[in-house]
């Protein structure tokens, strides 16, 4: 009997075929979604007890699956590995280093991957209850994300102030040093 359900969510049959070949057989029920759409649905129904995740899907990203994840604390601590054919891609919207999950370069061997299971799985009980990733984004998330938006403008409005405040500072040196110079 299967005792660890694993969702592999790659647009590419062959990889979702070699995770499955690459797995010891009988400890893992291994789920499959081809999209990204299909695999967040699959997450919700399934509860699986490991995501493997690629980076780029159609239909929905990986990184909006990701992001998904991260606004619903039920689904936050499920281990997860997110895959890709090149680093830059996920590290140019998700900021490392990668507290909560794993990440593996595709191509990957057997013990890459089991590797990288176990370290996702680590990294899953590492994590605090609800805590948020930090990421890249503009900030649109929505639902539980709104605090996120919230968060983000006024970010946006104090690093205004900040650059008003740091002119007026530089017109302040600038006057400062005029007088200084009539003063000598």
């Amino acid at each position: 009997m299967a005792t660890h359900k694993v969702l592999v969510i790659d647009d590419s049959k062959v990889i979702r075929m070699k995770v499955r070949d690459m797995l010891p057989q009988g400890n893992f029920e291994i789920l499959e979604a081809a999209d990204g759409t299909s695999g967040l649905n699959l997450i919700q129904q399934e509860r699986p007890s490991l995501i493997m995740l690629d980076f780029l899907l159609p239909r929905m990203s990986g990184y909006e699956v990701f992001r998904r994840l991260q606004e619903h604390p039920e689904l936050q601590n499920i281990p997860l590995v997110l895959m890709s054919g090149r680093r830059e891609e996920v590290t140019e919207k998700i900021q490392e280093p990668f507290e909560y999950f794993e990440f593996i370069e595709k191509p990957f061997e057997q013990r890459e991957l089991v590797g990288a299971i176990k370290e996702a799985m680590i990294k899953a009980k590492k994590r605090p209850q609800a805590a948020p990733v930090a990421t890249a984004s503009n900030g649109s998330a929505n639902g539980a994300g709104g605090d996120v938006v919230a968060l983000n403008a006024k970010v946006d409005e104090l690093q205004k102030q900040v650059k008003q405040l740091l002119m007026f500072v530089s017109q302040l040196n600038k006057k400062v040093q005029a007088m200084e110079k009539r003063g000598q």
